[in-house]
């Protein structure tokens, strides 16, 4: 697929990125940016040379939400095949098998800011800020509050939504909206870095364990037990589970059999 609104390159150290690539409109959703980025999800996970994915935008912003420009003249249908569209790449996040970590800097907001809560894991500059903006010209993020009140709980969700603040990097870490925060000179270098040391896990149990994290979030406590004990028994009769318990007796690098 030939990408217009986005970047997709793979390193040699089984780590692929994806950037956001409409920096004079800071990132915002279109439909083409949202249907070449959920087919680019898609794509990398297929990718046997990539283990983690990295999420990023170019220029000054992560991305700053919907561009409103595409937002007149529809009918209610339109409107909800258009804001599913923009959605997607959120929902695909979840059910593809390899971890996503955003990458934040500048601004995150609206649906860029479910995006990032989207992601499995995520880095931010020290500058970096956040926020469900969308109530402040009069919509709501009523998408993206889903993936962020899984990650920081119904009142602090609750409190994004209502009043469209943009939060700081350090108080999205307080939050667990984000994992690390970075000083803005280093960003790229340690988000990679991390990224590179999570490929040298065996993929085969990473993907097990993500998928089964979402399969079981919302699962009746004990059957998430369940679930779970299930999904790490058929791991521990892997190939992968016996190179991993060799390598560590033997004191040495494991040679991960599948990808």
């Amino acid at each position: 697929m030939t990408h217009e609104n986005i970047i997709v390159e793979i390193g040699d150290d089984l780590v692929g990125e994806i950037t956001l690539n409409r920096p004079n409109s800071l990132n915002t959703f279109t439909v083409p940016l949202a249907k070449e980025l959920n087919q680019a999800l898609q794509e990398l996970d297929s990718e046997k040379r990539v283990r983690v994915i990295i999420l990023k935008g170019a220029g000054k912003a992560f991305c700053a939400g919907i561009d409103v420009g595409d937002f007149s003249n529809k009918n209610v249908m339109e409107y909800r095949e258009w804001i599913e569209c923009m959605e997607n790449p959120l929902v695909t996040i979840s059910r593809i098998s390899k971890p996503v970590i955003a990458q934040v800097h500048g601004v995150a907001a609206a649906n860029g800011a479910g995006l990032v809560a989207a992601a499995d894991l995520a880095t931010a500059g020290e500058n970096a800020r956040l926020g469900l903006t969308a109530i402040n010209v009069g919509l709501n993020c009523v998408g993206p509050v889903i993936p962020v009140s899984r990650s920081v709980g119904r009142k602090r969700a609750l409190e994004l939504l209502f009043y469209g603040d943009l939060i700081s990097a350090k108080e999205a870490l307080s939050m667990g909206l984000i994992n690390r925060v970075i000083p803005e000179a280093d960003l790229n270098r340690e988000t990679r870095n991390w990224a590179a040391i999570l490929a040298q896990k065996s993929p085969l149990a990473l993907q097990i364990a993500k998928k089964a994290f979402y399969a079981a979030a919302d699962m009746d406590y004990y059957k998430a037990f369940e679930y779970m004990n299930e999904a790490f028994a058929r791991l521990c009769s892997t190939a992968d589970a016996k190179e991993g318990i060799s390598a560590f007796l033997e004191k040495r690098k494991p040679e991960w059999k599948q990808n």
